[in-house]
């Protein structure tokens, strides 16, 4: 992963920035999408046993990023306002 960010970074000048949401991207493309050749083509998620389910990994992590900010939300709100 540092060779792809560094390639990224000599053309996006923003990757300076700690703060920047491309290397939070990057990083879970590298984890949970790209298929690695020394893992025999899975993913290091799958490898731990985290797999990504439907043809569109991308939309299923931020469907279930969703999901999980509305449960953490319900859990806050008041037992009326569930």
């Amino acid at each position: 992963m540092n060779g792809e960010i560094r390639d990224r970074e000599r053309v996006m000048r923003t990757l300076e920035k700690a703060d920047s949401p491309i290397l939070a991207g990057m990083q879970i493309f590298h984890n949970y999408i790209r298929p690695h050749m020394s893992l025999d083509g899975k993913t290091p998620s799958e490898v731990a046993g985290i797999g990504i389910e439907g043809k569109n990994k991308w939309l299923t992590i931020i469907q279930n990023a969703t999901n999980n900010e509305r449960a953490i939300e319900n859990m806050d709100a008041p037992k009326g306002e569930r």
